[in-house]
């Protein structure tokens, strides 16, 4: 495969006459991990909603795998933001997992020794053997969050899309999941777009980051973007980033608005879970 698995050339995005960010130019090659930040309202979700084929842009161009984005790509792995199972679900690990590969279908799902073959090596690429035959909202919210990963690998993709995917989970899932998203990119050099507020348990994977502020964006290695004077250009407003011990703390409160409501810079938690402002 020659191609880069995305490629959006001058592509902008916008509701209506609401304009998120213009002539966005931007290459992902096999096997590259980007994380892509901002606060929220600045398109990061819309991103991942045009790469899937859900979405078109208000100008520009956008392929994935060599062409245009289409609905229910086999090669595009997609893990949505996380909501909660209710508890009494009938509905165990080893049965959503099985979605990934068959839930487009009408009918009984299939049960042929492929797929069985492939939902038991999604289980054992995510560590999730113990609990497969669980119902699944009876589980804590990263053994839920692994098996969501295998669903959406069990068809192996060639490009991972994950929006929020370290949301609610306690820093200990976190990092087991940002590990298992670096796994499997380099043993199967599947390409991973990642939407997320949690940068440090990314830092040690990512390769680049895009990162989206007041219809602007700025992308490259982690360290030469999450810079003072990066953000401050984006915001049009002093933001601090701090580097302590190897974790990188971004300060900025409502000085640093867009001007949208509700909008901020994003703030960075600490190892404990606490909201570092």
């Amino acid at each position: 495969m020659t191609d880069p698995i995305v490629a959006l050339s001058h592509v902008a995005a916008g509701y209506g006459q609401r304009a998120l960010w213009n002539d966005l130019d931007l290459v992902v090659e096999r096997g590259e991990f980007l994380v892509v930040l901002g606060a929220n309202g600045t398109g990061k979700t819309t991103l991942l909603r045009m790469l899937l084929g859900l979405q078109q842009p208000t100008a520009g161009e956008v392929h994935v795998l060599g062409r245009a984005p289409r609905r229910g790509d086999p090669h595009i792995g997609y893990l949505p933001q996380q909501h909660g199972f209710d508890e009494q679900l009938p509905l165990r690990g080893v049965d959503l997992i099985r979605l990934g590969l068959d839930g487009h279908r009408w009918g009984v799902p299939l049960r042929s020794n492929n797929t069985r073959a492939r939902v038991a090596a999604a289980l054992a690429d995510v560590g999730a053997n113990s609990y497969a035959n669980q119902a699944i909202g009876r589980l804590s919210g990263g053994e839920q969050q692994r098996l969501r990963l295998a669903q959406a690998l069990v068809a192996d993709p060639v490009l991972l899309l994950a929006d929020e995917p370290l949301l609610s989970l306690d820093p200990a899932a976190q990092q087991a999941v940002a590990a298992l998203l670096d796994q499997r990119r380099t043993s199967k050099g599947t390409a991973v777009v990642l939407v997320t507020h949690e940068i440090n348990p990314l830092l040690p994977y990512a390769d680049r980051v895009l990162y989206l502020a007041n219809g602007q964006w700025a992308i490259g290695p982690t360290r030469e973007v999450l810079t003072s004077e990066t953000l401050t250009r984006l915001y049009g407003a002093p933001v601090d980033v701090l580097d302590i011990r190897g974790r990188l703390i971004i300060v900025g409160g409502d000085e640093a608005s867009t001007g949208m409501p509700g909008d901020h810079p994003h703030h960075v938690h600490d190892d404990s879970g606490r909201h570092v402002h």
